[in-house]
């Protein structure tokens, strides 16, 4: 089916691929060091940042070809690109001014490594700019969008319980205590919450601007 904007379908593209890429890197470096591969696929599936960037692969792959069943009508929604935007830019935030400094990747890695964490964020704050619209955002969507963040949460905590592995040395319960991981995981909720009210804030500024809710620029 023709893609509605081939300059999003390309942008989707490259987090597939970002994506495949990163999975592959993943398996080998767990094959290398004798764990095998379900070991990497499993360390993979751990990452906030990888989740997300699945999240916003789909969300630029159905705004690309357009909503053709309940899963891209889904993700089409204003407030599901708002919400993915909050937790890309949370990604991108995190990573830079957190963890970047924790370790050198090297060839390929170099490459996942930024399309992940910067390019991809860039560019689908850019596309939720110009082309999303935006007169349907409410300020109480904020509270319901939190539930991903929980829920991954929670998920990682299960995760670490079994296997003791944590995707991320702030949420890792067997160097800090659950208490430390809790008031960590709520300063970083609050962040969260921040740059929701924000999206909203500037969303609802571009409507009124707009005099109407439809896309600013329609991409080529």
């Amino acid at each position: 089916m023709p893609s509605r904007s081939p300059l999003v379908a390309a942008v989707a593209l490259l987090g597939w691929l970002a994506l495949a890429l990163q999975l592959w890197l993943s398996v080998q470096l767990t094959i290398a060091n004798g764990q095998g591969a379900p070991a990497g696929v499993w360390i993979y599936v751990g990452y906030f940042t990888i989740l997300t960037n699945v999240l916003v692969a789909m969300a630029l792959t159905a705004a690309a070809y357009g909503p053709h069943g309940a899963v891209s009508r889904f993700f089409v929604r204003a407030d599901v690109h708002t919400a993915i935007a909050m937790s890309i830019v949370i990604v991108a935030a995190i990573y830079n001014l957190m963890l970047r400094q924790l370790w050198q990747p090297h060839g390929w890695q170099i490459v996942t490594d930024n399309t992940l964490h910067v390019l991809m964020p860039v560019l689908f704050l850019l596309h939720w700019w110009l082309a999303v619209p935006k007169a349907t955002l409410r300020w109480p969507q904020v509270i319901y969008w939190q539930l991903y963040p929980a829920a991954y949460f929670v998920y990682v905590l299960a995760r670490g319980a079994v296997d003791h592995w944590y995707p991320y040395p702030f949420l890792d319960v067997t160097k800090l205590g659950y208490l430390r991981v809790l008031v960590d995981a709520c300063a970083v909720l609050l962040a969260f919450i921040a740059v929701a009210l924000l999206l909203v804030a500037l969303g609802r500024w571009q409507v009124r601007r707009a005099g109407k809710g439809t896309p600013l620029a329609v991409l080529p």
